[in-house]
């Protein structure tokens, strides 16, 4: 089903993971996809995964944590599709300790690539939706940016300020028929969690209400969402995807 053909989808992060499956998901949907992150070469396979069942995807080279590297990138995408329709701003990274013994650089790291970092890329392609007037913009926030989080003060306010921005957004640009929404992952399989022992997982399955992990296919389907018309009156919005872990 082509329900974003013609759609152009720029996917930050979309290397592995939550990014990935994204990409996977709004191709099969019809949408031809930009892939950008860091790591090129798994870009490639992505792209090569995407285009052997029958969609298109290109890489770019993205450092979500460099003004400068943001701005080519929104470049090179704009001038290889013309246009960019649909953002998907994912990349994220984590740098996990106690307040107390927290570097001025772990802040610094996670709120400039997590929180800075997606409101650059936004701002780069926002005169090409807005042009348009039609345009998604879809921010991969956190159940911590919700509920908090022990040891992970940075990346909680990260994702909080990154609903904020959502919301914010939202109000400028719905006069444009451009929407902007966020998805708030729970706890999901990804490289990302794949560093907690086993009692770490334990723990926090017990207080997920549908008892179990979630998918990064499962937040892949509520970005879609999001991205399609059928979303077209929902604006500011923050979809909790996270098996009851949080209900607020």
């Amino acid at each position: 089903m082509s329900i974003l053909a013609g759609r152009i989808a720029l996917i930050t992060g979309a290397s592995q993971g939550i990014g990935r499956a994204c990409a996977l998901e709004l191709a099969k949907a019809g949408a031809t996809v930009a892939l950008a992150a860091r790591n090129v070469d798994k870009l490639a396979e992505v792209a090569a995964e995407i285009a052997a069942a029958g969609g298109t995807a290109q890489a770019f080279a993205l450092d979500v944590a460099s003004e400068e590297s943001i701005k080519e990138c929104a470049k090179a995408v704009i001038a290889q599709f013309g246009a960019v329709h649909i953002l998907v701003n994912n990349a994220g990274i984590t740098r996990d300790i106690l307040s107390m013994r927290m570097k001025r650089k772990d802040w610094d790291d996670v709120l400039s690539t997590n929180l800075t970092g997606s409101f650059l890329m936004t701002q780069a392609v926002m005169q090409s939706m807005v042009k348009n007037r039609w345009g998604r913009i879809i921010n991969v926030a956190s159940v911590v940016g919700e509920m908090g989080q022990a040891g992970q003060a940075n990346y909680a306010a990260s994702k909080a300020g990154l609903i904020g921005l959502t919301k914010s957004l939202a109000r400028e640009l719905a006069s444009r028929t451009i929407t902007v929404n966020a998805v708030a992952p729970g706890y999901i399989e990804t490289a990302m969690t794949a560093v907690l022992t086993d009692d770490q997982k334990a723990a926090m399955t017990q207080h997920i209400p549908l008892g179990r992990v979630g998918t990064d296919v499962e937040i892949a389907h509520a970005v879609a969402f999001l991205a399609s018309e059928e979303a077209a009156y929902i604006t500011g919005h923050t979809l909790d995807v996270n098996g009851g872990m949080h209900m607020g």
